[in-house]
């Protein structure tokens, strides 16, 4: 098929769900190839009688026989064939397929088929680009070589599309994040200038998350919102049994997935339905609602890239995204928003990494090599972002948020490393959001909660504290970074010590011990171990814990050492897993070992084994628990961040804890000894909504809507039955207590965000004791008597309510407590240095103290007390005082 080449070239993306192709005219210009009329082929194959079939021709096909049709070859890359109407097909045949469609468009439109480069994911190994190499053989086109077929990395020809194409500044030296969010895969890439040409550094992905899942979300969306009204019509498209109902539901997800494009353009979309007269109607509220939590997964991953390859996201070139889905406007708001840097999408990033691969076919540009080496600042060409979403930390540096396994499961989240703190479960919302550059990893347990619901417990502060004398924001000192300033700081506070921590450049974590009052350093001290990355400190009023990173495989280890807070000398360490998780208690630290399924009680002074169990349901093969440390009121008493994870967490109180087994069983364990107190059968599912708090265990079981059940932690007899939603149609999303005997919960209808309202328990006679609205709200907290409920995203309002429901004050921003009778308000919890805003208010009064601007600070490691407040910035340490002593 090779043919004279004048001057012609052809660049080629195959993708999970979609191929494009670059013509390159012998005068520069350069145009995509036409498949049916449209530059997009569909990478699907179906099989029969007559041969492979691909694209749009495969996709109708499909309709009479779903088992001839594989929609995306390419996912398939591992498996030496695939079945395909009985019939075993080498996978390297299917994608040879598509090439071959492609090389016969080409022809068509040339004469002959233009020397090809053809582009590959970058974590692909020689196995998977061996495949490729005999599809490209198998279609017909000139052997893989240096005059051959040309192969490269998809990130590479992004990028090469980036400098030469775009003409963005990428010096040598320099890096550039790739973003390419295809139709069913996600895959990150950083790439660096080595003067010849880029080179990838690092790479991953999120290989089941795309538009497809976009197009499932709002699929389902629509099916919650016609199924009750309109059971048949969605009995059809859900599960089509005739040739007509298979066409009527592939024009529906057409449809949805139209409508998703057009909202990347318009607020509102129509969705004909068919079997309906009239269209149903989606706004962009709606679909960014249903796919934020999809798209935090991608934004938690590309932080764990860049991390991984030892930068920041200041420190790239630019963050360029490609790929279909990357036109959905909250992809790259949510990523300038976490990551603090402005992407560069453009109007059709389907075409850069196809038209980039055609740089691979001329001699080489200099303009990537000849670029300054010095920074740039990488322009936005997406559509408008709106207003910055606030990042509210789920927890301190570098750990998990509460004793409430932050999981739809309520098992400790894998991956996610560090300790859940057990006297104060936080002011925790669905879908929690971490702080992405000290912790990438945990985009995981992020999305997996907002998509399933995640219990979150959080308790109320009834101690009484006397309000606090709010001053203007006085600075103490500042304590510098060394030179070159570290990227990832950590702080944390305990009682008037404050705890400030950096990776230097040796890959140690150093920390330092500060008297608040005056600024003074009182001990300084470096890890034993080394890492690429730290997830950060823990600080416990008798130890603090430093924690290497768990973003590594499953099957490696990572260091977890207790260090002494009089002098900062490491007195044990030990190696635990990415997602092993660990629970502090007055002397003895509860281990979680996911792989092992079992409990470990380690002495906090020495590290040593006090007692171990077995997870419940293990011998008879069954996987998954929970656990949950008892809460008690002082737990909640003092400060705590602006996702309720106290800085100074009582270990000293109520030393029990409650595991949920797989099996269903309730166990009541002393943590200091490990005995069994009380068991209980056939209480609760690892993913049921559990809090234990002040002598109770409440759970919460999804029948009918939901019911919530308390049980006596002294006696784990009979349940009684506290509440259960109105009817079917209501969802609990977050569940906690707000007092002695009082639970608070947030309650909406269906998946409608706007209907969310704050419902308080009475836990001692049951029922409802008031419902007030709080539309949006994702987060729950208290302080005093008074009930605060948040929108991490939208409006990024609160609203406090008073002991009877009563709202009192709303605001943008965020809070966090000071001690049970004042909070600090926040303009905004982020990742960047900047000047942010601090206010105070006290219990029951609707009076904001304005304290003035903390200067270069990113806002999301401050911690507190009742008095002073340390936060890290771009250069140094802030040291400052917001109260009189």
């Amino acid at each position: 098929m090779a043919g004279p080449e004048g001057g012609y070239a052809l660049g080629v993306d195959v993708g999970t769900s979609n191929t494009v192709a670059v013509l390159r005219w012998p005068d520069g210009r350069t145009r995509p190839l036409l498949f049916d009329g449209q530059p997009i082929m569909p990478s699907a194959v179906f099989l029969d009688d007559a041969g492979l079939h691909t694209g749009r021709d495969a996709q109708r096909l499909a309709q009479g026989d779903p088992s001839r049709y594989e929609p995306n070859p390419k996912r398939r890359v591992d498996e030496p064939n695939v079945l395909l109407g009985g019939r075993e097909v080498p996978t390297a045949d299917l994608l040879a397929a598509v090439l071959g469609t492609v090389a016969r468009t080409a022809v068509e439109a040339v004469g002959f088929l233009p020397p090809a480069a053809v582009t590959h994911p970058a974590a692909w190994g020689a196995r998977r680009r061996d495949v490729l190499i005999a599809a490209i053989a198998r279609a017909g086109w000139p052997p893989v070589g240096d005059h051959g077929t040309k192969l490269l990395p998809e990130p590479v020809a992004a990028a090469r599309y980036f400098a030469e194409v775009l003409r963005r500044p990428v010096p040598v030296g320099a890096s550039l994040a790739v973003f390419d969010f295809g139709g069913g895969t996600l895959d990150i890439a950083v790439v660096r200038n080595e003067g010849s040409g880029f080179t990838v550094i690092g790479s991953g992905g999120v290989a089941e998350l795309g538009g497809l899942d976009i197009d499932a979300a709002l699929a389902e969306h629509l099916g919650r919102m016609l199924a009750p009204a309109y059971p048949q019509a969605w009995q059809v498209l859900a599960q089509p049994a005739t040739a007509g109902q298979w066409r009527s539901r592939r024009q529906f997800w057409e449809d949805v997935r139209g409508a998703k494009e057009m909202l990347s353009r318009t607020a509102a979309a129509p969705v004909p339905v068919p079997g309906i007269d009239q269209a149903v109607h989606l706004t962009r509220e709606e679909l960014e609602q249903l796919v934020t939590p999809l798209l935090r997964r991608g934004v938690y991953e590309a932080a764990a890239v860049i991390g991984a390859c030892g930068l920041t996201p200041s420190q790239l070139a630019g963050l360029f995204l490609v790929g279909g889905s990357s036109r959905v406007p909250l992809v790259a708001r949510l990523l300038h928003a976490d990551l603090g840097i402005a992407p560069t999408v453009l109007e059709q990033p389907e075409l850069p990494v196809a038209e980039g691969a055609l740089a691979e076919l001329a001699p080489r540009s200099r303009a990537v090599a000849s670029v300054p080496a010095v920074a740039a600042t990488a322009q936005v060409t997406a559509p408008p972002f709106g207003p910055e979403t606030a990042v509210a930390p789920t927890s301190g540096p570098g750990l998990p948020v509460s004793s409430v396994p932050v999981s739809p499961s309520g098992a400790p989240v894998s991956g996610v490393p560090g300790m859940p703190y057990s006297p104060a479960p936080p002011i925790a919302p669905r879908a929690p959001r971490r702080p992405i550059y000290r912790r990438p990893v945990l985009w995981v347990a992020a999305a997996v909660v907002a998509l399933a619901g995640v219990v979150a417990a959080a308790a109320l502060v009834l101690l009484g504290n006397d309000e606090v004398d709010f001053q203007p924001v006085a600075e103490v000192d500042r304590i510098e970074f060394p030179d070159p300033a570290p990227y990832w700081v950590y702080t944390d506070m305990v009682g008037d010590r404050a705890y400030l921590a950096f990776e230097s450049n040796s890959k140690q974590l150093e920390i330092l011990a500060v008297e608040p009052a005056t600024a003074k350093v009182l001990w300084r001290e470096k890890t034993l171990s080394t890492a690429d990355r730290w997830d950060g400190i823990a600080a416990l009023p008798n130890a603090v814990v430093a924690f290497q990173s768990s973003s590594i495989p499953s099957t490696q280890t990572r260091d977890m050492a207790v260090h002494d807070p009089a002098n900062g000398k490491q007195m044990w360490h030990r190696l635990i897993a990415a997602g092993d998780t660990v629970y502090p208690f007055e002397d003895v630290l509860v281990l979680v070992e996911a792989s092992e399924q079992r409990l470990i009680g380690l002495d906090l002074k020495t590290g040593k084994t006090r007692w171990e169990h077995q997870n419940p349901g293990k011998e008879q093969g069954l996987t998954g628990t929970a656990v949950y440390p008892v809460q008690t009121v002082a737990d909640v008493s003092g400060p705590a961040n602006a996702a309720g994870r106290p800085f100074a967490p009582v270990t000293d109180d109520d030393q029990r804890f409650v595991q949920i087994g797989a099996d269903r069983s309730a166990t009541v364990i002393d943590a200091r000894d490990g005995k069994e107190l009380k068991k209980r059968t056939n209480v609760a599912n690892p993913t049921d909504e559990v809090v234990a708090y002040n002598g109770r265990l409440l759970v919460a079981t999804a029948e009918s809507g939901y019911r919530l059940s308390g049980y006596d932690l002294d006696t784990m007899g009979e349940p009684a039955n506290l509440y259960t939603a109105p009817n079917p149609d209501h969802r609990l999303e977050v569940l906690t207590m707000c007092g002695e005997t009082r639970a608070c919960l947030l309650d909406s209808v269906g998946s409608d965000s706007k209907s969310t309202s704050v419902v308080a328990i009475d836990m001692e006679k049951g029922g409802e004791l008031w419902r007030k609205p709080a539309p949006d709200a994702d987060l729950i907290g208290h302080f005093g008597e008074q009930v605060v409920a948040r929108a991490t995203s939208g409006d990024n309002q609160f609203r406090i309510f008073d002991p009877d429901g009563n709202e009192i004050l709303k605001r943008e921003g965020a809070v966090g407590r000071v001690d049970s009778s004042n909070l600090l308000l926040f303009d905004e919890i982020s990742p960047a240095a900047d000047n942010y805003s601090v206010a105070g208010t006290h219990a029951g009064s609707a009076e904001v103290i304005e304290m003035g601007q903390l200067k270069d600070v990113k806002s999301e490691t401050c911690s507190w007390n009742q008095a002073y407040i340390v936060c890290g910035g771009s250069e140094d340490f802030l040291v400052a005082r917001f109260a009189r002593d």
